[in-house]
């Protein structure tokens, strides 16, 4: 007997330090005792934080009389900030009486087989749930806290846990749901089983069962048969556009915060994409006067931002300056899920910004290839320019728009995207979402199959060949697979040049049939002659089609029967309120092979008269134009041998005196002078450029180059194969290759560059 009871007192001390080991001590999941205090002392000497804390305790008094359990966390962070028990007791209540609901289930997604238990909705009300029961915790008494706990692991952190990761209830996968949805309801369903941890085991070991997990969605590596894309770029982003990379990213950050907070000093898996997440929002975001801008691909919108996934991973070690400028650069309550100041994890959490840099230490160009996006901007000042591309995956919250793009220019996006509207809207998946809504080309008036809206692209289109010489700047789009039902080539080239980018479109269809080129104007539009001009504001560029042909110059276009023709549609705005207008620009006749070179003029204001002289030329087997401006002559090659036309055979032309096998050659050189003496070069998939005898550049493989030579230094930006044998004419006094100083090799006349990228 004696032995027995011996051996019931050990179980039950095993038990209880087996508890106490497990145990949190509250509060300390997000509205920590150390963050509160930290903000106290803060806005003594900060207006704008004051001023937040203004607001957030007026919102709680406000909470006092309403109640509602979706603005929970503003009584919290009240009576964490005032100690104040009228916060304290609403809280109370609120959750006593939560804990007696039977169902938060949606009706349409428990008609799903199988049924749906959990959903965003959930989601949203347990973070709120558990940054309220964390911080009242010590005013409950034991039986209150079991009451709550249990009521919201049947309501809320049992359906949340058990559809998203837990067996054997588990519905949902990282290949079918492993999107935003899966960070918020087992991010938050995580959360809020981590504050009832010190009285239910379950929900202990579902918050454990997460933290082990959870990097495994940042890691996703895709899935062929499904066809789905990996969840993040080597260089970090997200492929589901900037709304949903902040949201999903966020969700899942606050329970790894929550975990960290609440377990000092535990060790857990590193992630190594959280130290990629501000670059990626830094670089697609565009500073203007006003409110920021990012780049609206997919389900998106110009004003939303990655604050609050930005703010988490700087708090938790990514002390990246870029932030610093970043959060700088956002206007109060600008995004719905940012944390403005006014808001209580804003107000916990925004680090101090006085140290923020005047602009981000970054270049001014950058390629997701693995999710097909890339940004080129002539500087980090606002209202700049910049150029966004996109040619990657369809699916999902990523539209149709394989190869579109959009310009910002002087404040606005000039050429926009038409953007995007309540999912359950038919203009959505009739318009918004399709290629229409998009900055593309159409072949017989389609676009990518509608199909992939649901299943996604067989293969998806991609990026490559980012060059940034500063004052010329390369990028590939490949939308051939997209658009395979179709063509057979479907190449965009992007080559900005001074105040011109050269949008190159390499098109071979199936059978013969019309090509169409579709353009969305960000402001007022008019064809005047052969340009297509948009006017906002300040901000004003010319759409100017030059190759296969022209605009007709004026609406007697049966006097121009080989020109390209216009049409004006009329398409819901995004408000859906009201209507817009995009163009579309097609040939008259039928084809099966076209190359479209369309020049977009970026104006210096509204007003400038003198623009750069674009003159179309052409040779034997190959198209080209001449630019002159401001004392600058630009002459640019086209090779119509190297579009895949010809096999073994190289595509060799002669062009003014050069003899090369590039896809694409520019050289650039004073009005007056001799082009055989130019010192920027840009030469597109070329292995050769020979002139009288001379060799200017040799490859045994056909690289991407850019070459500018000034005051005897030599910038070299080169891409193409990962091992790289080139030989360049140059004299240089010192060279830069791909921004990184290198000694100088030469042979003769030509100086001798060698790389290798194991990658």
């Amino acid at each position: 007997m004696r032995k027995t009871i011996t051996t019931i007192i050990i179980t039950l001390l095993s038990l209880f330090c087996a508890s106490a080991v497990h145990a949190i001590k509250h509060p300390s999941l997000l509205f920590t005792p150390e963050r509160v205090a930290a903000a106290r002392k803060a806005m003594k000497n900060d207006t704008v934080l004051a001023n937040g804390w203004k607001s957030i305790k007026a919102e709680a008094d406000n909470q006092r009389l309403k109640g509602d359990l979706r603005r929970l966390e503003y009584l919290a962070l009240a009576y964490m900030m005032t100690d104040s028990s009228k916060y304290a007791d609403k809280i109370k209540e609120i959750l006593l009486n939560t804990a007696k609901v039977k169902s938060w289930g949606d009706r349409e997604m428990l008609a799903r087989n199988p049924a749906w238990r959990s959903e965003l909705q959930m989601a949203h009300k347990s973070f709120q749930v558990a940054v309220a029961y964390d911080v009242i915790y010590n005013k409950l008494t034991p039986a209150e806290r079991m009451e709550i706990a249990r009521g919201m692991y049947d309501l809320a952190i049992e359906p949340l846990l058990g559809d998203w990761i837990l067996e054997p209830t588990r519905i949902h996968s990282l290949n079918s749901m492993g999107h935003n949805w899966w960070t918020s309801c087992a991010g938050m369903g995580g959360l809020l089983a981590l504050s009832v941890s010190n009285e239910l085991p379950e929900a202990r070991k579902g918050a454990e069962a997460l933290i082990e997990v959870l990097p495994e969605w940042f890691d996703f590596a895709g899935d062929v048969l499904q066809r789905k894309p990996k969840t993040f770029d080597e260089s970090g982003g997200m492929y589901e556009s900037i709304n949903y990379a902040s949201f999903g990213v966020c969700e899942a950050l606050l329970f790894r915060m929550a975990w960290l907070n609440s377990h000092p000093g535990a060790k857990i898996d590193d992630i190594p994409h959280i130290h990629l997440i501000s670059d990626f929002f830094v670089n697609v975001c565009y500073p203007r006067s006003g409110q920021l801008y990012s780049i609206n691909f997919g389900d998106s919108h110009k004003n939303v931002t990655g604050e609050s996934s930005m703010i988490l991973a700087y708090q938790m070690g990514d002390e990246n300056p870029n932030t610093l400028w970043y959060i700088n650069q956002i206007e109060p309550g600008q995004h719905r899920e940012g944390y403005p100041r006014n808001t209580p994890m804003g107000f916990l959490y925004t680090p101090d910004l006085s140290k923020a840099p005047s602009t981000p230490n970054l270049s001014n160009s950058r390629l997701w290839k693995d999710f097909g996006w890339a940004t080129m901007r002539d500087s980090w000042h606002k209202n700049a320019t910049m150029l966004a591309v996109k040619s990657g995956m369809t699916w999902n919250h990523s539209h149709a728009d394989a190869n579109s793009l959009i310009l910002f220019h002087k404040g606005v996006d000039i050429i926009k995207d038409a953007g995007n509207c309540s999912y359950a809207k038919p203009q959505y998946r009739n318009y918004f979402f399709q290629s229409d809504a998009h900055n593309v080309v159409k072949f017989n008036g389609e676009g990518q199959s509608r199909h992939q809206q649901y299943h996604g692209t067989m293969l998806p289109g991609s990026m490559s060949n980012l060059l940034d010489g500063g004052n010329i700047k390369y990028v590939l789009a490949d939308g051939t697979v997209p658009m395979s039902q179709w063509m057979i080539r479907n190449f965009r080239h992007f080559l900005w040049i001074d105040n011109v980018i050269y949008v190159i479109d390499d098109l071979l269809s199936h059978e013969p049939g019309k090509f169409e080129w579709i353009w969305h104007p960000g402001g007022d539009a008019v064809k005047r002659g052969f340009d297509h001009e948009i006017t906002n504001g300040n901000s004003s560029a010319l759409i100017r089609p030059l190759y296969p042909r022209q605009l007709a110059y004026s609406d007697f276009v049966h006097d121009y029967p080989d020109d390209l023709y216009w049409e004006v549609h009329e398409a819901p705005a995004e408000n859906m309120q009201d209507t817009e207008k995009y163009w579309s620009f097609h040939l008259p006749g039928i084809t099966d092979r076209v190359k479209g070179v369309t020049a977009i003029i970026l104006k210096d204001s509204v007003t400038q008269e003198e623009l750069p002289v674009i003159t179309r030329r052409e040779g034997k087997d190959w198209i080209g134009l001449q630019v002159k401006h401001n004392g600058k002559v630009t002459d640019l090659y086209i090779n119509q041998l190297a579009d895949g036309r010809l096999m073994h055979l190289n595509s060799w032309i002669e062009a003014d005196g050069w003899s090369t096998d590039a896809y694409m050659l520019a050289v650039s050189y004073p009005e007056g002078s001799n082009p055989a003496d130019a010192k920027e070069i840009f030469i597109g998939h070329g292995s050769a450029l020979r002139r009288n005898g001379d060799v200017y550049f040799s490859s045994l493989s056909k690289l991407n180059l850019i070459a500018d030579e000034n005051d005897g230094k030599l910038d070299i930006q080169v891409t193409g194969q990962p091992r790289i044998n080139l030989k360049l004419k140059s004299s240089p006094s010192s060279l830069t290759v791909n921004g990184i100083n290198t000694p100088v090799k030469k042979t003769g006349n030509l100086v001798n560059i060698k790389l290798y990228n194991k990658k």
